[in-house]
């Protein structure tokens, strides 16, 4: 019988450890091995959340960036300093680019405004380069250089680029001098209206035949779905036509007083377009000349040697550049049939 020790596979009978001579123990336990790539989980975990981190604060800034661009400018130009002087004599340049129309006139407002709180400007240059527009906003702007020139009483000059007719004409008469570049267009006093008429379109092509309900018989008066009649164009040219043309005659008459009669500007009026020299030979304008002439006289008149010309212009927004992406697209719905089918009143050169 094995004296040593227990058998392992005998129950009830206790184990002993076998001690051989001399009292050592050749099978005592190992100590536990140490886990292996624990402080790699430990590093890569704190590049992990320092990451997440990071993404978030960039996150942040970006919806920041975003939101101010999309907030827009609100009344705020950026000023472009366009010939170099004195910084506390100032002259402005105020910009009437392309189709006058309503956001036109607010961004001028916006112009006129940053030219009225800044003490340093001595006088202002309005900039015309447009064939015109609606009467609504050239007839704004136009109040707008009459409002700044009562209320700051500084000399405003409109200086003519490339293009100055009908509406870019009714806004420059509301100042002191209007000087023009040796190749301005410029003149077309008048007033012009058109819509279509798609009655053809509708029945003939079609097979459409629109139903007017109206509450009185000149309610629908002119309307796209049939061709107006003698009696239709007549109501059109005395309650549309001729108020706005007789106010662009006064406007004239006003502005140009010292030079022009009534039965002279009258005669004037008749839609006609001029070139400089010409427009100068009718004395729809005072000088034949360019832009550091118009501020020559502007320094004139303001009294002052030397003086820093800056100019306003449209900074950069987000919010601008979505809506110029939208107005790309044509979205064709009910209003923009109404537009289409609208008589609209322009003060504008129109060639088509």
């Amino acid at each position: 019988m094995d004296t040593h020790g227990s058998d392992p596979n005998m129950p009830g009978l206790p184990q002993m450890p076998f001690t051989p001579p001399g009292g050592q123990t050749p099978y005592a336990s190992a100590p536990p091995a140490r886990r292996s790539g624990a402080g790699w989980k430990v590093f890569f975990g704190i590049v992990l959340g320092l990451s997440l981190v990071a993404n978030v604060m960039l996150l942040a800034v970006v919806f920041a960036v975003v939101a101010v661009f999309s907030a827009g400018s609100g009344s705020m130009v950026d000023e472009v300093v366009v010939r170099p002087g004195r910084a506390s004599n100032k002259i402005a340049v105020v910009s009437i680019a392309g189709m006058i129309a309503g956001d036109q006139a607010d961004y001028f407002h916006r112009q006129i405004e940053a030219a009225r709180k800044d003490k340093a400007v001595k006088g202002v240059i309005i900039r015309v380069n447009s064939p015109g527009g609606t009467i609504a906003a050239s007839d704004r702007i136009y109040n707008e250089i009459r409002v700044f020139r009562k209320e700051c009483s500084k000399p405003v000059v409109a200086f003519m680029e490339g293009l100055a007719a009908s509406g870019g004409y009714y806004t420059s008469v509301a100042c002191q001098k209007i000087i023009a570049e040796p190749t301005t267009i410029t003149g077309s006093i008048g007033v012009i209206s058109w819509y279509f008429a798609m009655q053809e379109l509708l029945e003939d092509k079609l097979g459409i035949v629109p139903v007017v309900v109206t509450g009185g018989d000149k309610k629908d008066w002119p309307s796209a779905f049939r061709v107006p009649t003698e009696e239709q164009r007549q109501y059109l040219q005395e309650r549309l036509i001729a108020p706005a043309y007789e106010r662009f005659i006064r406007v004239v008459i006003d502005g140009r007083k010292d030079v022009l009669s009534e039965p002279e500007v009258r005669k004037l009026a008749d839609g006609s377009i001029y070139t400089a020299e010409l427009a100068m030979a009718e004395k729809l304008i005072d000088h034949v000349g360019y832009l550091d002439d118009a501020i020559d006289v502007v320094k004139s008149m303001a009294k002052v040697k030397e003086a820093r010309v800056v100019e306003y212009r449209r900074p950069f927004t987000m919010s601008a550049l979505l809506r110029g992406q939208e107005s790309m697209s044509l979205k064709v719905d009910k209003m923009l049939i109404h537009e289409l089918s609208r008589p609209e009143l322009m003060y504008l050169w129109s060639a088509f």
